[in-house]
């Protein structure tokens, strides 16, 4: 346990999560790229060895000339928050960090061999303690997932992508492979937002300080329950126009919208999954190494299936209803061909959901991963 000395808050203790693995807050679509990779035994040795072609050094070297570094004797409050979230997360190693100057709020985990953390002075000035503690415990779950060490290895792929171009149709093999990776880094942030969350044990704290990102220092101009309300209404709103619209908007960026990751984190904070890892029931780094590679994309492919069957978005809507127009003529056709080849209606597939499970009885799984029994094709929402 660690004791929080913040003296705007009653003293309490934060719960530290000794051996969590990081697949226990990695989002399911992180979490199948990153479990395969790490089973591409040696693929991190090759890239490493490669490093000397990649500007980390030069990082490094402009970092530690031209930003403060965190310390006992420079910035003791984030040096503490540092510790503190290494320790809640387990990390034995605790990362170099530099606060830089840049009024753009903005925080990042980079590197290689070893990751460093670099915060801006805009964030820093920016953020109360407890929001900058969900911030920090961010940084480090960049680091313990291997983001910093996988980011770069794509960003090395796709640079060199790049230089292959004149290959027929490598343009848009090229489009193809930075777009799943934007995807990847997308989930990867609100992966590593849950884990800013464990480390901060403060849900209002985070929900914070992902309003003052979008919105300044203005807190009392501001209000959670609104802020959350937008990301409602952004998700429903609109026509299939609007919803084509967020798609390329959000295509370019490397981070989910600010309403979206609030939303997103406030829907994780309430799942049983967090529930269990607060209760001290966590997947442990022990047990990494034999985690299934098809499981987890298997969990991955529920999680967009239960995506889209829950969305209220005009376009994921349609792609539902067409979807569960396809299973309806699935379970037509599927009983007139046993009904005419097999005797009569015995042993079908019924549209109505028979016991063989048609398009209105199938087994689902919730979106956050804990409860089977959701509807099938007709698109209802998993329970969950």
């Amino acid at each position: 346990m660690t004791e929080n000395h913040d003296g705007n808050l009653p003293g309490r203790r934060r719960k530290r999560f000794a051996g969590i693995s990081s697949r226990a807050y990695e989002h399911p679509a992180d979490r199948s790229a990153l479990v395969a990779l790490r089973k591409l035994s040696g693929f991190d040795t090759v890239f490493k060895a490669l490093s000397g072609l990649l500007p980390e050094r030069s990082l490094r070297l402009l970092f530690l000339s031209d930003s403060v570094r965190v310390s006992d004797a420079q910035f003791t409050h984030l040096n503490d928050m540092l510790r503190d979230a290494c320790y809640i997360l387990d990390l034995e190693k605790v990362p170099p960090m530099y606060v830089t100057q840049d009024p753009k709020p903005n925080a990042m985990c980079i590197g290689l061999d070893e990751p460093i953390i670099v915060v801006t002075t805009g964030l820093v000035e920016l953020l109360d303690e407890e929001e900058m503690r969900a911030v920090v415990g961010h940084e480090v779950g960049h680091a313990l997932s291997g983001h910093a060490v996988y980011r770069t290895i794509l960003l090395f792929l796709t640079s060199l992508a790049v230089k292959v171009a004149w290959i027929p149709l490598g343009n848009v093999a090229i489009m193809a492979i930075v777009t799943a990776l934007r995807e990847w880094f997308r989930k990867s942030e609100l992966s590593a937002d849950r884990a800013g969350l464990l480390v901060g044990q403060d849900v209002q704290a985070s929900m914070r300080g992902l309003m003052k990102i979008a919105g300044g220092n203005h807190l009392h101009e501001m209000n959670v329950d609104a802020f959350l309300a937008q990301a409602d209404e952004y998700e429903k709103g609109g026509d299939l126009r609007d919803s084509v619209l967020k798609i390329l908007n959000v295509l370019p960026r490397s981070h989910p919208f600010t309403t979206v990751r609030a939303a997103e984190l406030k829907k994780w904070s309430e799942t049983r999954d967090y529930q269990r890892i607060m209760d001290g029931h966590y997947p442990k780094r022990t047990e990494d190494k034999d985690t299934s590679v098809t499981d987890s994309f298997r969990e991955s492919g529920r999680h967009y299936a239960d995506t889209v069957r829950s969305s209220k978005d005009p376009l994921m809507k349609l792609v539902n209803d067409i979807a569960g127009g396809a299973g309806d003529l699935a379970g037509d056709l599927s009983g007139k061909l046993f009904g005419r080849f097999g005797g009569g209606n015995s042993g079908g597939h019924g549209t109505d959901g028979g016991p063989e499970g048609g398009t209105d009885g199938g087994t689902g799984r919730g979106t956050d991963g804990d409860a089977d029994g959701g509807r099938g094709a007709k698109g209802g929402q998993s329970e969950g």
